[in-house]
């Protein structure tokens, strides 16, 4: 009778009544655990009204989703961290309560995200956790006393929440190149006067533009970005690099002047916030351009070098408007190592063995790039006219490599033939 009478009134008012009487379905639960914020992710099938609080003694996160039902089990919360456990009640008048238990009191967000793609509407919420005492210290500027090595940030795409393109195996994006960063990540370790920093070390998501925070902070050399395409013709295969498109550059500044008196970044060392319109325009078109010239070099490379692994789908390098690519004093590019949407390249993008030559491949563009513009006061810069030989190399691939002739080589370093054996030191002339 009650139901009957509701739908009545609602008619009257003009009120849809499906609205009035729709319960929201949480259909599915996910907790992703990153190195700066713990993300609780719900699945739900219509926009819900909600609100949140919190207690005290102990800390606690409530948050109260009205007509509402959960249809899924709570995750597990980390076995060590700021979350201690999950739990959720049933109230009488249809709201469901969640209860984050927590080790101590910690900043919080509590949002919706709209449908996109795949996905439909969810409810986030975000812990954020205190900074790391033991996060790794940023490379020494240059005036710290001595040479630096150079500072590779390698970038994982997607992550967490956000799976990227998914092959026809269910092979997801984010899963791929997480496995070929940490690769690269121990090449570029490996390489005399280079260091590597990865922006995303876990399954977890980072939002593009703290990406490019996180690798300021790092004051890197270079920033590279590792993707695996996607296309609706699974016929499609090869690898592509991208850098930062003029047009994408343009819009960049536009937003760096606008935001400049809020801003503590610096552009090539120089703040801005104490510049006159025409100079930071003028320091910022300076740094941008430098900055894409010295991306394309790099990416040319890179490009070269996937070449000799993998099927290459464009011969030069593209050009595109990538938010992470948006850095105005890093050089920066992106990597689609492979086009996951072809079975063929899915396989191999699964393979340990051929992950790992992706990641030498990639390696060697960044190499030839230092060796050619190494950064000012770095170990690169010191070691630039002379090289030790590693296996496999020629002396003839050498004088590629460092744009000289093998004559000159044998000359500048007493060789009486073309013969060179590893770990000899040569001059490079």
């Amino acid at each position: 009778m009650m139901v009957r009478i509701l739908f009545f009134i609602a008619a009257l008012m003009g009120l849809h009544v499906p609205a009035l009487a729709a319960i929201v379905q949480v259909s599915e639960a996910r907790l992703w655990d990153g190195p700066d914020r713990l993300r609780l992710v719900f699945d739900l099938d219509r926009p819900p009204r909600f609100k949140h609080f919190t207690l005290d003694d102990p800390q606690r996160l409530v948050v109260d989703l009205q007509r509402a039902r959960l249809r899924a089990d709570l995750p597990t919360p980390p076995a060590r961290g700021i979350l201690r456990r999950l739990r959720s009640a049933h109230h009488g008048n249809g709201t469901l309560r969640i209860v984050l238990d927590l080790e101590h009191k910690v900043s919080y967000r509590v949002y919706t995200v709209a449908p996109h793609g795949n996905k439909g509407h969810r409810l986030v919420v975000e812990l954020h956790k205190p900074a790391r005492r033991n996060a790794p210290p940023p490379a020494k500027a240059i005036g710290d006393g001595g040479p630096r090595p150079v500072v590779v940030a390698i970038d994982a795409g997607h992550g967490g929440e956000d799976p990227g393109a998914r092959g026809r195996h269910g092979t997801h994006e984010k899963d791929v190149v997480l496995a070929i960063a940490r690769r690269l990540a121990k090449l570029v370790d490996r390489e005399p006067g280079m260091r590597a920093v990865l922006i995303r070390d876990g399954d977890y998501y980072i939002g593009l533009k703290d990406r490019i925070r996180k690798a300021r902070q790092a004051r890197a050399d270079l920033f590279v970005s590792i993707h695996a395409d996607a296309f609706r013709n699974p016929k499609v295969r090869g690898s592509s690099v991208y850098v930062l498109s003029q047009r994408g550059a343009s819009s960049e500044m536009a937003r760096w002047l606008a935001e400049r008196e809020n801003s503590a970044d610096l552009i090539g060392g120089v703040r801005l916030s104490d510049k006159d319109d025409m100079l930071a325009s003028v320091l910022l078109d300076l740094s941008l351009t430098g900055t894409i010239e010295a991306s394309t070099r790099a990416a040319e490379k890179v490009l070269r070098a996937l070449g000799r692994v993998n099927a290459v789908h464009r011969d030069e390098v593209q050009y595109a408007g990538f938010v992470v690519l948006k850095s105005p004093d890093i050089p920066s590019m992106l990597v689609e190592t492979a086009f996951i949407s072809n079975p063929a390249e899915e396989r191999r993008l699964r393979s340990p063995r051929h992950q790992q030559r992706l990641a030498r491949a990639i390696l060697q563009g960044i190499r030839d790039y230092f060796l050619e513009s190494p950064p000012p006061g770095t170990l690169m810069a010191e070691r630039k006219r002379s090289h030790v030989v590693r296996p496999g190399e020629t002396l003839s691939e050498l004088a590629r490599q460092y744009r000289t002739t093998v004559r000159a080589l044998r000359e500048s370093n007493g060789l009486s033939d073309d013969l060179v054996r590893v770990g000899q030191v040569l001059a490079i002339p």
